[in-house]
């Protein structure tokens, strides 16, 4: 029980410092996305996410933030194994089956749905 309270409150900050971004600043959905990605890279290049991590499990690592340490995650550990050139493609190996999803089940959804873009 204690776990999903830890991952509720962890999740939960991170869904709310993206709340109070688009509320109280000019910046779009878009750059908040971007920003989320890269503070969660950043913060795992210098070896601080992996512990909110290992705190908050599910609640750390599904948000935006937890795309950006995979990232790094990934990254990180191919430079050890194949070099530089693993930079380049570590980030990709450890993310590809969250972005295939994505795709997925973002077709899947615009088949079954009649989406429409705001007005």
């Amino acid at each position: 029980m204690m776990d999903y309270l830890k991952a509720f409150l962890v999740g939960g900050a991170i869904c709310a410092v993206g709340q109070l971004l688009m509320d109280f600043t000019k910046l779009t959905p878009a750059r908040i996305l971007v920003t989320f990605v890269t503070v969660g890279a950043i913060l795992q290049g210098i070896g601080i996410y992996q512990k909110i991590v290992d705190f908050g499990g599910a609640g750390a690592t599904t948000p935006l933030t937890g795309f950006g340490y995979t990232l790094a995650k990934g990254a990180i550990k191919e430079v050890k194994e194949a070099g530089m050139l693993g930079a380049l493609t570590g980030g990709l190996k450890s993310t590809a089956g969250g972005i295939s999803g994505a795709i997925f089940f973002g077709y899947m959804a615009a088949l079954l749905f009649n989406p429409k873009s705001k007005k």
